[in-house]
């Protein structure tokens, strides 16, 4: 018995290909916000973990604090990664129905 339901499995391995090259796209095509301090410091980060933007607010630089607005900076950038992370497994998960499948993380 067929697992995938008795289709051709050649037309469903292209339907597989053709949806994972579109979340590839979707992943690539991320921009994810995350911020630290209130706000103070803000970062986009694409799907691939680029740092696309950093936003500082004039009043979280102090040179008497530096350790603090490097803690936010990390802080942010660290929150951005975890949120493609999850916006990746989503996505992943979406295709795959939950399935593990090894290349497409």
């Amino acid at each position: 018995m067929n697992p995938f339901g008795g289709g051709d499995p050649r037309k469903l391995m292209k339907q597989l290909q053709q949806a994972q090259e579109r979340v590839q796209a979707e992943i690539a095509a991320l921009e994810i916000e995350a911020s630290s301090g209130g706000g103070s410091v803000s970062v986009v980060m694409d799907g691939q973990k680029n740092l696309k933007s950093l936003k500082i607010d004039p009043e979280a630089v102090s040179k008497d604090d530096v350790e603090m607005l490097q803690d936010l900076v990390l802080a942010a950038v660290n929150e951005a990664a975890r949120k493609v992370d999850a916006a990746i497994q989503e996505k992943v998960g979406a295709l795959t129905g939950g399935l593990k499948i090894p290349g497409l993380t």
